[in-house]
């Protein structure tokens, strides 16, 4: 399980410990099988497989193509409504009457065409009720049989797979990478830590942990394992602490259900509070935003039996009200009330991260003298503040220099929601000042590069990821904001899902807008075609699993592609035994079944809180089309979510995403540039080691080269 996990995130194959031998043929037919996947070997990695004894690297090879199949979304059978897509796909309501007159005709009944179509158009019928309709009526191998083989064209995606060290290495750098990381990770990466803590808890560990959420999935590890915790300093450490290791939410998002814990965990959870307390008293003050947890919390540690920390005590008088401490976040928002805002910015100051995350707050509100104060103030947080703070503050404050036409709002679980700007725009020299400020300290921190820099062109327009809770696990998909170029003159969305226990109804729609993101026209389950756009057929259940296509011919005139996902009725994106949505690229001319690994050029999970999924736009500039993650999800209504009813807020959600500026890595790229060699990936290979950052890692840099890649650009972000 570990192997296919670092296979997945990393692109490399964890050296296998068999017995040597001669495979060259099981190596020949495993970089054949990864071809057919749209993967290759690095010629270290297929040395290694030939160097092998049979049965270990028959192992090994089988492995790797089980990862990168789960990785592309080829792990399931694609099958398409119409066993003919993109051809062959009838009119929407032509069909819908075929499906009728099949139903009058078992019925014993008789209809004219135009008693049919007039009955479609009244919308008073049931289509599920149509015999047929929704559900497949032929196999997966008709599917295959009905259509020729994909022809390989130039442009077909080819990933690089890299040989890694053992198994035990690979697991440990993968594990100090993520526990050690200055980003938050998002759920997928939170459970793969978890994983790894356990397999790892008697190796090296991290010297440092910032992100707090991490601490709780390295401690919940500890506290079961009875290892003393690390990083523990504040009392919702332990709160977080107690919500991971009964399976509850890190984040605190969601209400917990506490387990009941053994005497000697209850000792270590009552220690800790006792301590943080004891050395910081002002710490209690923390407790009132949680009150609840820590009252439910109270109840299963039963803290008045142990009298020797009274401090731990006071944590739940304080959650129970009978002990009254001010938050360091509440004296400020009362000086603010009273508009002391030089003396707000004074008190923020113990806490640099949240100070400046109110800076712009406070820089509107002070007026005179008070905003110099409040300058001074967020200048000196700059050096104790997190790298990850600095870079989120900087891209906020170059996008403050006029009010957005719309404000865009998304929570950790990436539900969003549009208001209007209502904010004074901030002065433009104060814009100018705070800018360089943040520029000189960045730059400050930024790492030493004992290599020239080797920069793929494609990387530069990556959005920073300031957190990995703006983006869905899967493959080469990037943070909320980022643009990749778009190849090719077809795009195919795929969406698949599979149902756990009730009938549940995914919907793949696309929404068109014009460069004034009006709506320009739609295709889904209620019409087939638009423009040259065609929808596949529409699945109404997935006991085993369903997929729905929509081919988008890029010589499609208008602005905007907005793929979509409508849950029309059953469960949730959380709920759902599996949910992908992915998009293909490929020429007229490839012919080949409606799903093809080798074509696919990112696929990510749908695990969002909301009933409708935007995961991103297409855009078309005067250089051709460009992808651009949204990672956003509507609340929408609890069923019957269709494309028209949401037009208007999906184009909302997209304007505010298109015209926010966001930090990217050409952003970092050019705070390097004075200071180091930059040079542009070219294809040629170099003739000494580089640093190398792009999406993906070639097969022909030299060995010594440092490579960051999509799953190690959090790292590039100065701690």
């Amino acid at each position: 399980m570990l192997e296919n996990l670092i296979i997945q995130k990393t692109l490399r194959v964890p050296a296998s410990t068999g017995a040597a031998g001669d495979s060259t043929p099981v190596a020949r037919q495993f970089d054949a099988a990864l071809l057919d996947v749209g993967f290759s070997a690095s010629r270290a990695l297929l040395d290694h497989v030939g160097a092998l004894a049979h049965g270990p690297a028959m192992d090994l090879a089988a492995t790797v193509v089980a990862a990168v199949r789960e990785l592309v979304g080829d792990h399931v059978r694609h099958n398409a409504y119409f066993i003919g897509f993109p051809h062959d796909v009838p009119d929407t309501v032509e069909f819908w009457a075929e499906r009728l007159r099949a139903a009058v005709l078992l019925g014993g009944g008789t209809a004219t065409s135009e008693q049919l179509r007039d009955a479609v158009a009244s919308g008073h019928i049931d289509l599920l009720g149509l015999p047929g309709y929704g559900t497949y009526q032929h196999t997966y191998a008709e599917l295959l049989a009905a259509h020729d083989e994909l022809i390989a064209a130039a442009g077909d995606r080819v990933t690089v797979l890299h040989l890694g060290d053992p198994g035990e290495v690979e697991a440990s750098r993968l594990y100090l990478a993520l526990a050690g990381s200055t980003t938050p990770h998002g759920e997928a990466n939170l459970a793969i830590l978890g994983e790894l803590a356990v397999a790892c808890a008697d190796g090296p560990q991290p010297t440092e942990i910032p992100v707090r959420e991490n601490r709780a999935v390295l401690n919940g590890i500890r506290l079961v394992l009875g290892r003393p915790l690390i990083a523990v300093d504040t009392t919702i450490d332990v709160l977080r602490l107690a919500c991971q290791v009964s399976g509850g939410d890190v984040a605190l998002r969601t209400p917990t259900r506490f387990r009941a814990f053994r005497r000697p965990e209850r000792r270590v959870l009552l220690a800790a509070l006792n301590e943080v307390a004891r050395s910081n008293p002002a710490k209690l003050g923390d407790i009132s935003r949680h009150a609840e947890p820590f009252k439910r919390l109270g109840e299963r540690l039963h803290p008045h039996e142990y009298d020797q920390w009274p401090y731990a005590q006071k944590v739940f008088a304080v959650a129970r009200g009978e002990l009254r401490v001010r938050s360091l976040a509440g004296r400020a928002e009362a000086a603010v009330g009273a508009g002391q805002i030089g003396a707000a910015a004074s008190m923020l100051s113990a806490a640099p991260g949240l100070l400046l995350r109110s800076a712009d707050r406070l820089l509107r509100t002070a007026t005179g003298p008070e905003r110099g104060t409040v300058i001074d103030a967020v200048t000196d947080a700059l050096g104790s503040a997190s790298g990850r703070v600095l870079c989120s503050l900087r891209e906020h404050v170059g996008n403050r220099a006029t009010p957005a036409s719309a404000r865009l709002y998304a929570n950790r679980s990436r539900r969003s929601w549009v208001g209007r700007d209502t904010r004074p725009p901030l002065p433009a020299e104060l814009i100018a000042e705070l800018s360089a400020r943040l520029d000189t300290e960045i730059s400050a921190r930024r790492p030493r590069w004992e290599f020239p820099l080797l920069v793929d062109p494609a990387v530069l327009d990556v959005a920073l990821p300031l957190s990995g809770k703006a983006a869905e696990d899967g493959f080469t998909v990037l943070p909320r904001g980022s643009r990749a170029s778009v190849t090719g003159s077809l795009l195919r969305f795929f969406m698949y899902w599979r149902q756990t226990v009730r009938r549940t109804d995914y919907d793949l729609s696309v929404l068109l807008l014009d460069d004034d993101f009006a709506p320009a026209g739609q295709v889904s389950w209620t019409n087939y075609h638009h423009g040259g756009v065609v929808h596949s057929g529409d699945l109404t259940e997935a006991p085993d699993g369903a997929t729905e296509f929509i081919d988008v011919p890029l010589a499609l005139p208008g602005k905007y592609v907005v793929p979509q996902v409508h849950i029309f009725t059953g469960e949730s994106f959380d709920e759902v035994t599996e949910s992908m949505f992915g998009y293909q690229t490929r020429d007229p001319d490839q012919r080949g079944a409606p799903f093809d690994a080798r074509t696919v050029r990112a696929r990510s999970a749908l695990r969002g809180a909301g009933r409708v999924a935007l995961p991103l736009v297409f855009v078309q500039n005067d250089d051709g089309w460009q992808a651009v993650w949204l990672h956003l999800y509507q609340q929408g209504h609890p069923t019957f979510n269709r494309v028209e009813d949401h037009k208007a807020t999906t184009a909302d959600r997209v304007r505010a995403l298109m015209e926010r500026r966001y930090l990217t890595v050409s952003y970092l790229i050019n705070l390097w540039r004075p200071h180091t060699e930059v040079r542009a990936w070219d294809g040629r290979p170099p003739e000494s080691p580089v640093t190398y950052i792009g999406i993906h890692a070639p097969d022909t840099l030299p060995e010594g080269s440092e490579i960051y890649t999509v799953d190690r650009l959090h790292e590039l972000i100065p701690a």
